[in-house]
C-alpha cells in the first residue's frame, strides 16, 4: 500500500462494509464489519484479498488481530488510566506501542518502545454519524492495513466500555 494517509469508519449499525479511502478518496480496500451481533471485522486491500482479521476472544476485553494465513499477530488492550486514554498493542515479534490520547481529546498518537512516533490518527465525525477515523502511518514494521485493524479494535474496546458503563 502506497498511502499512509487513510480513511475509514465505522457503520451506524455495526455491520456492513465501509471503504478504506487515499486522501484522494481512492479506494485502497475496504473493512467488513460482519455482524450487528458481534464485534469481529475483516480487513481487505483494493484487491479484494483478505489482510486482516480482527475479534475478541471468548469473554475476554482485548481484541486479537490475525494475519490472512490465520496466524495471530498481534493483541490490542486497554491500559488504567487517569485522565487519559490509554491502549497497548503488542505486535507479537515486532514491540509494543502505546497508544495514547487525552481524557476528552479525538487525537491518539502511537510510539514504539524507543517513544518513536509509529503512527497517529484522528476521529473525525462522530454523534449523529458513525466515528470515522484517519490515520496516518509512520511506521516501516506495521503495515496500515493492519494500523486498520489496531485503530478499529481499540474503537470496538471502547465502544464494550461505553456500553458497560451504562448498563
Amino acid at each position: 500500500m502506497m498511502a499512509s494517509t487513510l480513511y475509514f469508519k465505522d457503520n451506524f449499525f455495526n455491520s456492513g462494509k465501509t471503504d478504506i479511502l487515499s486522501e484522494n478518496q481512492e479506494v485502497l480496500g475496504e473493512v467488513d464489519l460482519r455482524s450487528s451481533f458481534g464485534s469481529g471485522l475483516d480487513i481487505y486491500n483494493a484487491n479484494g484479498d483478505l489482510m486482516y482479521t480482527g475479534t475478541f476472544p471468548m469473554l475476554s476485553g482485548k481484541w486479537n488481530i490475525t494475519n490472512a494465513n490465520d496466524e495471530e499477530v498481534g493483541r490490542v488492550r486497554s491500559r488504567l488510566a487517569f485522565f487519559a486514554k490509554k491502549f497497548e498493542y503488542e505486535a507479537y515479534d515486532r514491540g509494543i506501542y502505546e497508544i495514547k490520547s487525552e481524557i476528552f481529546s479525538t487525537q491518539y498518537e502511537m510510539f514504539d518502545e524507543e517513544g518513536t512516533l509509529a503512527a497517529s490518527f484522528q476521529r473525525v465525525s462522530g454523534w449523529f454519524s458513525a466515528d470515522a477515523y484517519c490515520l496516518e502511518n509512520h511506521s516501516t514494521i506495521l503495515d496500515s492495513y493492519e494500523l486498520v485493524a489496531v485503530v478499529m479494535g481499540m474503537h470496538e474496546i471502547q465502544k464494550r466500555q461505553r456500553s458497560s458503563s451504562n448498563g
